[in-house]
């Protein structure tokens, strides 16, 4: 179909095996991520360089050269440094293009027939499968981020046809609504019009395959119904957008000031030469010779650092596995305020481990599991014999009124409800020498423990479903209509699985409804969130209190609860069951409101409570990263009091620290009255869940953001993914500060692309995160080192040098101002040619750069004194303040070196050239040494080569120098005379600086 775009995206109707009743063009199915094509990308290219001010103003500059009346010295002085400038950004920009070409090429160019543990190409709806049972698994992890296993079921009516071929000659439709965002929703009937009653099937998420996902078991065959643009994975992923850092932006800002300098000071020139002859032609003359008051090195320099800098993270051995996905921004790891944490898989380690069973009179724990254990074999082995009930054995006491049972049938009969009410699935690796393709009977299959695995949406589900086989009863076998469980005594009990009403994040809860095949009874099993299950069962008055003590303790809590149908019941249910289903308007509204009807007067059966256990380190690197004034705050999905006890468990929050729960609020009045009450607390932290939240931000978006961002710490718990990102982009808004967001799971990419510097650690959850990261990095603790040394580190040196690189082209052009005013304001270059382009690069290039290699503290003591973290988010180390005692400097010694030498200059001129250039270049190396805090041996050999180039070259450049002059004693103690005066005050005041008021690190340092 060819890809014409369309601009609306519409509900469609797709007829299988006919192609041409579709009349709308659908989008042609190609991913695409390039930013350029052959024809845009030079000019692209060049837009992305020359929207800095910076790289605008050199080619102005440049191509100025070509008109003779401008013309100053050689063309190349200009061109060389632009054009080198150019090559590195095309070469690079380039490169990765190409790395993008190929990989859409390689995933647009795979051909498919039947799918196979391959990716699938587009949305489809599920047909059928080469599976037995009807259904397939598939995994998600590139779409959502999650790990596990899903379930989908092919369409009954298409499944049941007898060959493959019948597909193409039944006459059927598929309808499905118009494309959308959300990948856990789908609507949409199966109609076959040629059968006698025309058959119509509702479909919903499980009837469906997304583009991305991969199918881990049998072969599928299905009907496309979202192509490209309009698949869900796409629709999900935004355009990251360029990420540029603060240290560019100010320097940006400096450029901005050079350059009104720079005009000023031509101005000036023309002014005081009294405006005589062609005025505005001199004037653009000035403008030209002044010119290196903007480096253009800058960039490039920069640019290298960077390079540079993570060349280091990526080579640090105590952080292995860290990646710089982008190279442009290390600096912003020295100036963050605010990190913005997940909690699952990030502070904790999304391995859960069942800790505690609680029936209303008793609580087992850890050291009490095998009075469980006993009580399960004990009410198994009494109907051993009897085998006709699988329940332990009960006389029918239909008129004795209902006698408190004893706890071992409520024990019995709660493990049964854990072991039946989940989606769990065992899976068999098969042993080596049976062929995959044999199915063999269920008598032969191998239900060894040794090599079951199970296969769950959460980790919780199979930490239950483990448990329940360590005491005893175990899930052996399950497929879309039944579950067998193995009893102690190695009995298989089978169980019809007859309805099943997944879990979500709406309802909060999950149920089944299953009839025991040996006695035929019907029950209705339901576990869930205690919110939502407190309304749900009988009264007690213990449920409330018991789930607040288990979520102190750190563990997450489910209640389980039963109830048992009669046949009628079920019947009536299930047929409005069915009715509600095939409703094509408000059909989740229908159908929640027919399970409802079941959901009430539930019998309470027990609640359980399983933990999610911390990552290493959490708490010393937490607590480095506070006192480094670092603000955290924990955003999570998961319930309020889960987050609460992981909050002060990882330490978070202090032990002292009191915590201010936000009560959930709807309406602004009460928001405002709850705001009020948070106002009057000090120095605690605040907890507030997704919903509260939003409504604050309605109504009191600016007082709500200044009263957290005071909070040592804030957690944000049921919080939607797009609700992170929306955070993050708040924080920036409010304060101005850098914002850091770190997670592990897909649903944390959208935070992660919105924050200035975004980290992902690869998790359990999958690669999506840590892929759609600036940083990316292995576990949690590493983050202290990432910041702490060379966050730090990065931006300290990046300041420096670009500092460095500007007074380089100041004190050049001080020294042009200085020898045009002498010389009756001539617009005449003092230096020709290839001393300029010499001076810029191959002179002073090496030890400038050598910068990147310093240090003010030994990593070490960075790490032990956090604190002197907390200097930089001040963004002292490059101000105005900063940049002006560099202008300064620049001005006092350019005026040294060229009075000194004009005044101490013999007859000809030419040694004015020679005795100022000279010094000039000794000044600058010797303030390199000046700047370097803790020598490397490559800084000594920077500084000896260009040391030595500059020796070396004398001899050929004989247009400029008078060799018989350079080898004379005069020369030589000229040249040092002017040097020493330009550089020795420097070198008294930074000593003295350093004695007066020295700075946080060299305390520590001495």
């Amino acid at each position: 179909v060819p890809g014409l775009e369309i601009k609306e995206l519409k509900a469609r109707t797709v007829w299988l095996g006919c192609p041409e009743k579709c009349e709308e063009k659908y989008p042609k199915n190609a991913i695409k991520n390039q930013k350029y094509n052959v024809f845009t990308f030079i000019p692209g290219v060049l837009y992305e360089q020359f929207k800095f001010f910076l790289n605008l103003y050199f080619l102005v500059v440049s191509c100025s050269q070509f008109v003779p009346a401008l013309k100053i010295g050689y063309l190349y002085t200009y061109w060389a440094p632009l054009g080198f400038v150019l090559t590195v950004t095309v070469v690079r920009e380039a490169v990765d293009e190409f790395r993008r070409y190929k990989r859409d090429k390689e995933m647009n160019s795979q051909l498919y027939s039947k799918l196979t543990n391959q990716r699938i190409p587009s949305d489809m709806v599920f047909l059928r499968t080469s599976e037995k049972t009807g259904s397939c698994f598939i995994r998600t992890d590139q779409l959502d981020g999650e790990t596990d296993w899903k379930l989908k079921v092919a369409v009954s009516c298409t499944q049941r046809l007898p060959a493959l071929g019948d597909l193409f000659s039944i006459n059927a439709y598929v309808y499905a609504q118009k494309p959308q965002l959300d990948i856990h929703s789908f609507e949409g009937t199966f109609t076959r019009e040629d059968s006698d009653p025309t058959v119509h099937e509702s479909l919903s998420i499980e009837n469906t395959l997304w583009a991305s996902t991969v199918v881990a078991s049998g072969t599928v065959i299905g009907v496309v119904i979202y192509t490209g643009k309009e698949t869900r994975s796409v629709m999900n992923t935004s355009n990251p957008k360029n990420k540029v850092g603060l240290l560019d932006l100010e320097l940006n800002q400096l450029t901005k000031a050079l350059f009104s300098a720079l005009v000023a000071l031509s101005v000036v020139m023309v002014t005081l030469q009294g405006f005589v002859g062609p005025w505005y032609r001199n004037l653009f003359r000035f403008l030209l010779l002044f010119s290196y008051i903007i480096p253009i090195s800058l960039r490039v320099n920069l640019d290298m650092g960077k390079a540079a800098y993570g060349w280091m993270i990526m080579k640090d051995d105590n952080i292995p596995g860290t990646v710089v996905r982008t190279s442009t921004i290390p600096e912003e790891l020295g100036r963050l305020v605010y990190l913005l944490t997940d909690k699952t898989g990030t502070l904790t380690q999304n391995e859960m481990i069942f800790k505690r069973l609680h029936l209303g009179t008793v609580s087992y724990g850890t050291d009490t599991m095998d009075e469980i254990q006993s009580h399960i074999i004990n009410s198994y082995s009494q109907n051993s014999g009897n085998s006709t009930s699988s329940t332990p054995s009960r006389k029918p006491q239909l008129s004795a009124p209902k006698v408190r049972k004893s706890v071992s049938s409520r024990i019995h009969e709660a493990v049964k409800a854990i072991a039946l009410c989940h989606n769990v699935t065992p899976v068999y690796e098969s042993r080596a020498g049976v062929s995959g393709e044999t199915e063999y009977a269920e008598v032969d299959q191998d239900f060894s423990d040794e090599n079951r695995t199970y296969q769950a949406s959460s980790p919780d589900e199979v930490a239950l479903v483990q448990w329940t086989e360590s005491v005893g009863l175990t899930l052996v076998n399950r497929d879309l209509t039944s579950m067998q469980l193995k009893t102690p005594g190695g009995h298989i009990l089978t169980y019809y699985i007859l309805q099943i009403f997944p879990f979500t994040s709406e309802s909060k809860r999950m149920g089944i409804i299953v009839r025991d095949e040996s006695s035929g009874e019907i029950t209705f099993y339901m576990k869930g969130a205690d919110i939502a299950m407190s309304t749900i069962v009988q009264y007690n008055d213990w449920l409330e209190e018991e789930c607040g003590n288990m979520a102190r303790e750190g563990l997450r809590t489910l209640v389980v609860a039963k109830k048992s149908l009669t046949e009628e019941q079920y019947q009536d249910f299930e047929s409005r069951y069915n009715q509600a289903k095939l409703s094509i308007h408000d059909r989740n509204l229908k159908v929640a409101a027919v399970v409802e009807s079941l959901e009430r007067e539930m019998e309470l059966l027990c609640l359980t409570g399983v933990e999610d256990q911390l990552q290493a380190d959490v708490r010393p690197t937490l607590e480095m990263l506070r006192n480094a004034g670092i603000k955290i705050w924990m955003l999570t999905g998961d319930k309020l009091e889960t987050a609460t006890c992981i909050a002060k468990s990882s330490h978070l929050v202090s032990r002292t620290q009191d915590v201010h729960i936000f009560r959930p609020v709807t309406t602004r009045g009460e928001a405002h009255l709850e705001l009020n009450a948070f106002r009057r607390k000090h120095d605690c932290a605040l907890v507030v869940s997704g919903d509260s939240l939003e409504v604050c931000l309605k109504y009191y978006e600016h007082e709500f953001v200044e009263l957290a961002c005071q909070c040592p710490a804030v957690v944000c718990c049921r919080c939607s993914p797009t609700q992170k990102a929306h955070i993050v982009k708040l924080l920036q808004h409010h304060t101005g500060k850098r914002t850091c967001a770190i997670g592990d799971g897909g649903n944390d990419v959208s935070m992660i692309q919105a924050a200035d510097c975004g980290i992902g650690i690869e998790g359990k959850e999958g690669k999506q995160a840590s892929l759609a990261a600036d940083f990316s990095i292995t576990q949690f603790k590493h983050i202290g080192r990432l910041l702490m040394v060379h966050g730090r580190n990065s931006y300290k040196r990046s300041a420096a040098l670009g500092q460095f690189v500007m007074h380089r082209g100041l004190i050049i052009s001080t020294m042009q101002a200085v020898f045009s005013s002498v010389f009756y304001f001539a617009s005449v270059p003092l230096y020709q040619g290839f001393l300029m382009v010499g001076y810029a690069t191959i002179y002073t290039m090496f030890p400038v750069f050598s910068l990147v290699l310093d240090q003010d503290v030994k990593p070490e003591m960075a790490l032990l004194y956090p604190e002197l973290y907390k200097d930089l988010t001040k963004g002292r180390s490059l101000s105005f303040k900063t940049f002006l005692i560099w202008v300064l400097i620049s001005i006092y010694q350019g005026g040294i070196l060229m009075y000194g030498a004009l005044l101490l200059f013999e007859s000809e001129f030419v040694h004015v050239v020679a005795i100022s250039f000279t010094a000039l270049i000794l000044t600058e190396l010797l303030m390199v040494a000046l700047t370097i805090r803790t020598w490397h041996w490559l800084m000594v050999v920077a500084e000896f080569l260009s040391l030595g180039c500059y020796v070396a070259s004398l001899a050929f450049l004989n247009e400029y120098f008078d060799v018989a002059f350079i080898t004379t004693v005069t020369f030589l103690w000229k040249v040092s005379a002017i040097t020493v005066v330009s550089c020795l005050p420097l070198y008294i005041l930074k000593y003295l600086k350093r004695k007066f008021s020295p700075p946080s690190y060299s305390k520590l340092t001495s």
